[in-house]
């Protein structure tokens, strides 16, 4: 029998001629950087990539959300619509205006921008302005909190304790805040988290001062993720090829209503045993996989099959950085995959007192 919130979904996509889910509601955010800027391939897509991403959402019976509805929905626990997308662009490079709008705006698409104001304010050429982001607003664009000054925020400077560095970190994403809504008149409660960095207690003080935090380990945003970190796809040019694109738009958010730890930021332990519990789906669970950074696929622990619950571990410590624990397995429904991605951190060095820009 299906619960009254599947049926309700249901009801909804019948009713609005769309096609639904079988899972959990959810919706599938893109992240961009770079467009058509080849001395960075890191962050970086062609426009022949970007165009060809645009073409195969249109002609596949995509829709493309504002990043701020997908997250309302979220919050509310009200049905998405499958074949959801948003577009998310990061940091408010200049290719952001020259090449992503018009291609953007002559499809009538609403995208979102995080920026860090500092690099605004200070007029970098690197960068959009003001000015042209008013006149991207006017068109779909919206604009999105990235902090001011684009620092390693879970780091603590040389001397600072928890009170001072908490202090400092929310005073950075309420200045930037206020400034984007002095200039533009209003700003979504979107939190980009510099670097895709995040700890238990930043994701706290976003939480507290009303955001949504937004990630950049892969997967796609359902109705079980947490919205302190929601997931995107990173995309750039090396993983942007359409048959990648196809399978991430396709994507389903595997249902994990829990993770032990969730903290990312690694202590003392560098191989996190990490323990994932699901809710019911259709995913092939005899046929899931999880993979580490670096070292490729993990053997799988299965603590109790029937609870869906199971345990994942790297074979060697992770790398200094950032790594990722991803989880896939495949959907009933031909050529569809679930996904899950949790982030780690291996960071030991302290942040020095003023972090540069990227």
């Amino acid at each position: 029998m299906k619960s009254p919130s599947r049926l309700l979904l249901l009801i909804f996509c019948l009713g609005a001629g769309l096609p639904c889910i079988a899972a959990n509601s959810h919706a599938v955010i893109f992240m961009y950087n770079h467009f058509g800027v080849a001395k960075h391939p890191g962050t970086n897509v062609s426009l022949a990539q970007f165009d060809a991403h645009l073409d195969y959402l249109a002609n596949n019976g995509y829709q493309v959300w504002p990043l701020e509805r997908i997250v309302e929905h979220l919050r509310a626990s009200q049905p998405i619509p499958g074949k959801t997308v948003a577009i998310t662009i990061d940091d408010g490079h200049i290719s952001t205006y020259t090449h992503a709008y018009p291609r953007l705006r002559k499809r009538g698409w609403p995208f979102t921008v995080f920026i860090y104001t500092d690099a605004i304010d200070q007029r970098l050429p690197a960068y959009i302005s003001w000015e042209q982001m008013r006149e991207m607003q006017k068109h779909g664009g919206s604009f999105a909190n990235q902090s001011t000054r684009h620092d390693h925020l879970i780091r603590k400077r040389k001397g600072e304790d928890v009170t001072t560095w908490e202090q400092r970190a929310r005073a950075d994403i309420i200045h930037a805040q206020r400034r984007i809504e002095k200039e533009l008149g209003s700003a979504p409660k979107l939190f980009s988290y510099p670097y895709g960095e995040y700890d238990t207690a930043l994701a706290e003080i976003v939480k507290d001062l009303g955001y949504a935090g937004i990630g950049e380990q892969s997967g796609p945003a359902g109705s079980y993720s947490d919205l302190r970190a929601l997931p995107r796809y990173p995309i750039s040019e090396t993983h942007a090829s359409i048959k990648e694109f196809r399978t991430k738009a396709a994507s389903l958010a595997l249902p994990v209503t829990e993770v032990e730890p969730w903290e990312p930021l690694l202590g003392a332990d560098k191989r996190p045993r990490m323990v994932v519990t699901l809710a019911q789906s259709d995913a092939r669970l005899d046929k899931l996989a999880c993979f580490v950074s670096g070292q490729g696929e993990a053997r799988i622990e299965w603590i109790d099959r029937a609870a869906r619950r199971f345990a994942v571990r790297a074979t060697r410590p992770l790398n200094a950085g950032n790594s990722r624990y991803n989880c896939s397995a495949p959907s009933s429904q031909p050529g569809r995959h679930y996904w899950f991605s949790h982030f780690w951190i291996r960071h030991a060095a302290a942040a020095p007192a003023e972090a540069p820009a990227p």
